[in-house]
C-alpha cells in the first residue's frame, strides 16, 4: 500500500491526535491528507472523537494517563521499531492496538553501523578536519594511523534482523563475525552470514576488534555495557551503538575512553538524546557522533511512514495491522 492511495483509503478523515509534528513538511502533509489532525492545541475540543494517536518515536512518549484519557482510541501508530516510549500494558488492558514499523528500516540502520565502524576506524572526522585546517601545511602520515578494518572480527550484541544485516555487510571486509543474542540461531542462519555464537558477553567482547551494540531496548538490557565490558574488550577495540542510549553507561564509556580501555566509540544513540552540551564525550577526538539518524533516508523515512498510516487506518477499521507489537496482539 502506498501513502498515495491513503487519502482514498481513509476517505472519512478519522481523528488522529498527533503528538509532535513531524520535522519533514513533506512528510507531515502526507499524514495531513490522510487524517484529520489534531493537536495539543485542539485536543481539549476533540478529545472524545480521537479514535487513533500518532507517536513519532521515542521523543514523543505516551504514557497511560494520556492513553486513558482517550475514550474513544482504537489504535497507536509508532513510526519506529522501538517502542519502550508507549505504555503497551495499558494499551493491551484497554483493548488498544499497537502498530510500529519493523522491517522497512533494518538496511538503513545496518548501513548507519559500518559508517559508524568505519568512519571510527579509520578517523574520518579527525581527518577530515586536520585537511580542511589553513595551518595544515603537510599531512601527518605515519603520525596518523587508524585502525584495519579487513580480516579483521567484529562482535554483534543482538543478532536479529539488523544484526544479520550489518553481518552480511562485513563479510564483504572479510571480516570473521562473532555474535551474542538471548538465543543461538540455527545453524543455517548461522552458516548464511559465517557467524560463530558466543554464549557468554565478555568473552565475546575479548576478541573483538570491533562491537556493535544492536540489541532491543529492555528491562534486561538496561546498562547491559558498562565498566565490566569496557575494561574486557581490547584496548584498541572500537565501540558502536545504534540501538538505543539506555543500554550503555556513559560514565563507564567517558571513563574507557579517557584511560584508554578502548580506543574509539562511534554513537547514533546516546542517553539522554541529545546529551547535555558540556558532556564530557563531546570534546573528545576519539568519539564519532551521528544525530539518531540511523535510518534518516529519504525513502526508509517514507517507508515508516506508509507502514504507520497503514496501521492506524487499519487499526480504525478495526482490521489486522500491518505490523502489531506482541503486548497488544497477543496480550493475554
Amino acid at each position: 500500500c502506498s501513502i498515495l492511495s491513503h487519502t482514498m483509503m481513509s476517505a472519512a478523515k478519522d481523528y488522529v491526535y498527533q503528538i509532535a509534528r513531524i520535522q519533514c513538511e513533506s512528510l507531515q502533509q502526507q499524514i495531513e491528507k490522510a487524517f484529520k489532525i489534531i493537536t495539543d492545541e485542539t485536543i481539549e475540543e476533540y478529545r472524545d472523537k480521537v479514535v487513533a494517536v500518532y507517536a513519532q518515536g521515542q521523543d514523543t512518549p505516551l504514557p497511560g494517563r494520556l492513553i486513558e484519557s482517550l475514550p474513544a482510541l482504537k489504535v497507536i501508530g509508532c513510526n519506529s521499531v522501538g517502542y519502550e516510549h508507549i505504555d503497551v500494558q495499558t494499551a493491551a488492558r484497554l483493548g488498544i492496538r499497537v502498530g510500529h514499523t519493523p522491517f522497512v528500516l533494518d538496511n538503513a540502520t545496518a548501513d548507519i553501523a559500518m559508517t559508524l565502524l568505519l568512519g571510527s576506524a579509520r578517523r574520518i572526522v579527525e581527518g577530515d578536519k586536520i585537511a580542511r585546517d589553513p595551518l595544515t601545511l603537510t599531512y601527518p602520515g605515519y603520525t596518523f594511523l587508524g585502525e584495519e578494518v579487513s580480516e579483521s572480527t567484529i562482535g554483534i550484541i543482538g543478532m536479529g534482523r539488523i544484526g544479520t544485516k550489518i553481518a552480511k555487510r562485513a563479510l564483504g571486509f572479510d571480516m570473521k563475525v562473532l555474535y551474542h543474542n538471548r538465543k543461538q540461531k540455527t545453524a543455517e542462519e548461522e552458516r548464511v552470514v559465517c557467524a560463530t555464537y558466543v554464549p557468554v558477553l565478555n568473552e565475546l567482547l575479548q576478541q573483538c576488534d570491533f562491537v556493535v551494540l544492536v540489541a532491543p531496548s529492555t528491562k534486561e538490557t538496561y546498562r547491559m555495557i558498562g565498566r565490566e565490558q569496557f575494561k574486557a574488550m581490547k584496548k584498541t577495540g572500537i565501540f558502536i551503538n545504534v540501538s538505543r542510549g539506555a543500554l550503555v553507561d556513559h560514565d563507564a564509556l567517558v571513563d574507557a575512553l579517557k584511560n584508554g580501555e578502548i580506543a574509539h566509540a562511534g554513537l547514533d544513540v546516546t542517553d539522554p538524546e541529545p546529551l547535555p552540551r558540556d558532556h564530557p564525550l563531546l570534546t573528545m577526538a576519539n568519539v564519532t557522533f551521528t544525530p539518531h539518524s540511523g535510518t534518516d533516508t529519504y525513502s526508509t523515512t517514507m517507508k515508516m511512514l506508509d507502514v504507520t498510516i497503514t496501521n492506524l487506518i487499519a487499526g480504525v477499521k478495526g482490521e489486522p495491522l500491518l505490523y502489531e507489537v506482541p503486548e497488544t496482539r497477543n496480550p493475554c
